[in-house]
């Protein structure tokens, strides 16, 4: 199915016509003629079957007798063929919440994954006759892509973080997510304006382990910057003292220098100083 005009001609030209007629057949009863008349209300009721209303962002999916011929779009009264059947479908754009689903991701993790769904109707054939009914559709196809994208990705890369993540790329991730969803919902005559994760956790049974191995790699990450850090400045004081001649380090020196900056900076508990004043021999 392909969504085409209607033959349609303007509502209130056909009401008008529809009037006169009216008019033509009472004027005929009262001066005794029966059967012209009622011919004629009978022609002004299969006239004025062919009537529809279209509102703003809805469409009416004409059917004639069991065939389909064609899509009215353009709101206002109208005039289409008589005895037609006329579906109206929403064109608004619609929002549909997930449920919450649990998946595994890509290293088999449990995880809790829901996702927004935007879309609207841009083929209102299809979405009238192509399936049953396009919003289940549209709801169950979303489920089925959401845990397919959720199963393609790990929840989090703690080692690989140039690798696509479910929580650190979720921009590029919706992208994908609206991707697949177009594909399997096209069938209905729907758009996918966006595809969103709207929640993600770890399921119940491994959030415990999961956060305490976060907690790990920040401590783990904090450190390395912290090293990182200690290294340059010592580097930075022997290279001074070196470059001023302020005392001249032997490798035995530098060594002990090396190792009390070293604690004095990464230790997370605060240094005592020991001042050395000397032998007394």
């Amino acid at each position: 199915m392909v969504e085409k005009k209607a033959v349609k001609m303007n509502g209130y030209l056909g009401v008008l016509a529809g009037l006169v007629i009216i008019s033509i057949s009472a004027y005929m009863l009262i001066n005794g003629s029966t059967v012209l008349p009622i011919v004629l209300l009978i022609a002004v009721a299969v006239l004025l079957s062919g009537i529809t209303i279209v509102q703003p962002n809805e469409a009416k999916v004409l059917t004639f007798f069991g065939t389909y011929v064609g899509v009215i779009r353009e709101q206002g009264l109208w005039l289409a063929i008589p005895f037609t059947i006329k579906s109206s479908v929403s064109l608004r754009v619609i929002n549909f919440n997930s449920d919450t689903l649990k998946v595994n991701d890509l290293e088999g993790n449990p995880i809790e994954i829901a996702a927004v769904v935007v879309y609207r109707v841009n083929d209102s054939a299809k979405a009238t006759f192509d399936v049953k009914d396009y919003k289940e559709f549209v709801q169950i196809q979303s489920e089925t892509g959401i845990r397919h994208i959720a199963s393609q990705y790990a929840y989090d890369h703690f080692d690989k973080e140039t690798d696509l993540s479910l929580r650190r790329n979720s921009d590029e991730i919706a992208v994908f997510l609206a991707e697949d969803l177009q594909k399997r919902i096209e069938v209905a005559g729907v758009d996918v304006l966006e595809a969103r994760i709207m929640h993600l956790a770890y399921s119940s049974e491994i959030a415990s382990a999961m956060l305490q191995r976060q907690q790990a790699q920040a401590v783990l990450a904090a450190r390395k910057v912290i090293v990182d850090g200690a290294i340059g400045m010592v580097k930075s004081a022997i290279d001074q003292l070196a470059d001023e001649d302020i005392v001249e380090l032997d490798e035995d020196k530098k060594a002990q220098m090396v190792n009390n900056l070293m604690v004095a900076i990464v230790s997370e508990k605060g240094t005592q100083p020991i001042i050395n004043t000397g032998s007394i021999h």
